[in-house]
């Protein structure tokens, strides 16, 4: 029996309506207690029109909807109270579950009950509030397939595939004495390895790309004083967002905005310039740059089409090791001429359309990320990551002619990854499996 608890559905501010949600086994019986109408033994979900009452003082007329366990969004029974959207009513409401034993719900605690109750898997609880914090509509539709289970179904052909490895080499080390069980030689499973391999990359390139379309990337915009990257940023946003001026040293800070490019949500951040023998308040705002860079995915590299490449740009340089740099030749407007390797903007003018296209190009997202569901959060790559570790280390103890149970071991723990994707239990008995793939014991 778990106790029940509940939350404000909807956000905590003065509106037309506000949701509250209750679920537990004791949900219905604890809404008797409150409500104008009995709803405990309800077999079917059904919605009513009554008042919430304490202790004889009515609270607030509402609509109360309740969905009997088990096919529910929890597995357990739910009620959803639509009250009128006044803060003070519905803590009233809330304060009358909560004298009668109910409690408040922990940060995400709706979905970690549906999950523990498997009425969703991992992949599909991360996908709820991926869905609450989607920006763009791409990030949304890229949430909304993992909602549904579609991300879910990619990790399918993983496990069976792990899984009918793993059971091969295990039947052969457990039932030697069979003969129609398929041989599992050290060509096969390093066969095996490969085509496994070759899925996880696949899953691991589609994830970065979706990793992208979903959470967007940092982009920092950096350079010496005065080359136009309050310009570049104000341009990029389509809006005066920092503020411009001859004078070097304005920007002391960081200056943030978010743009959406052709579907991928850039955080953009304008940076301090960058250089020497700076007084001590702007020296503060050119650590921050410096940080700022390590932070980013991207850096624009910021360069004055007039002067060319300095030594700070060139320190700039090392500092965005292993980034995507962008050198940007700014105020081309005011060149006579140009190199043709190099991109060339006028951000003043607005005319950016060609640093624009190469980010998107730099960024190296297919349209496939886009409309294909794909493991793409940290945790999720993560595992796919080790999952690939694991099948390289398999790979060499096979080439190496290593004892074959030692191959299993590496392949096993794959496997175990592989369930971990989806939030099943790391360790599993392969007893099933291996009864399920072979004629042992006939």
């Amino acid at each position: 029996m778990s106790d029940s608890i509940i939350a404000l559905a909807t956000a905590p501010l003065r509106s037309a309506l506000a949701v509250i949600r209750i679920s537990g086994s004791d949900a219905f019986a604890l809404t008797d207690q409150v409500f104008s109408k009995k709803i405990s033994g309800l077999t079917k979900k059904a919605f009513f029109v009554g008042k919430i009452s304490d202790e004889g003082k009515d609270i607030d007329q509402v609509v109360l909807l309740a969905y009997p366990a088990p096919r529910t969004f929890t597995g357990e029974d739910v009620v959803e109270i639509s009250c009128h959207g006044s803060p003070l009513i519905a803590n009233e409401i809330i304060e009358c579950y909560l004298k009668r034993g109910a409690r408040y719900a922990t940060r995400g605690e709706f979905s970690s009950r549906a999950f523990y109750n498997g009425k969703m898997d991992l992949v599909e609880a991360e996908a709820v509030n991926d869905l609450i914090n989607a920006t763009t509509k791409e990030s949304k539709s890229l949430s909304l397939m993992s909602l549904e289970g579609k991300t879910s179904q990619l990790v399918a052909p993983l496990k069976k595939s792990l899984a009918d490895l793993v059971s091969l080499i295990e039947v052969n080390i457990d039932y030697p004495e069979y003969t129609d069980i398929e041989e599992a030689n050290k060509a096969k499973i390093s066969s095996s390895i490969d085509d496994i391999r070759r899925n996880v990359a696949d899953l691991i390139k589609g994830g970065r790309g979706g990793k992208i379309v979903k959470d967007g990337v940092k982009v920092a915009i950096v350079g010496e004083p005065n080359v136009g990257k309050s310009s570049l940023l104000n341009a990029l946003l389509n809006e005066d967002k920092a503020i411009v001026s001859d004078v070097p040293g304005t920007t002391r800070d960081v200056v943030e905005g978010d743009v959406d490019l052709h579907g991928v949500l850039l955080h953009l951040l304008d940076t301090a310039g960058i250089r020497e023998n700076a007084e001590t308040i702007e020296r503060q705002g050119i650590l921050r740059s410096e940080k700022t860079i390590k932070e980013a995915d991207v850096v624009i590299l910021v360069i004055d089409a007039r002067n060319g490449m300095s030594d700070e740009d060139r320190r700039v340089e090392k500092l965005a090791a292993g980034k995507i740099l962008i050198p940007t030749y700014n105020k081309e407007d005011l060149v006579s001429s140009k190199d043709s390797g190099k991109l060339y903007v006028s951000a003043l003018k607005k005319d950016i359309k060609p640093l624009v296209e190469r980010l998107f190009k730099e960024l190296g997202v297919e349209e496939s990320a886009f409309v294909s569901p794909s493991l793409n959060n940290a945790r999720q790559l993560g595992l796919l990551g080790q999952i690939d570790a694991c099948l390289s280390d398999a790979k060499k103890d096979c080439d190496a002619n290593a004892p074959i149970d030692l191959v299993s071991v590496n392949l096993m723990s794959a496997y175990n990854q592989a369930r971990q994707l989806l939030g099943e239990n790391a360790t599993t008995d392969l007893t099933d499996e291996i009864f399920s793939r072979f004629c042992v014991g006939k």
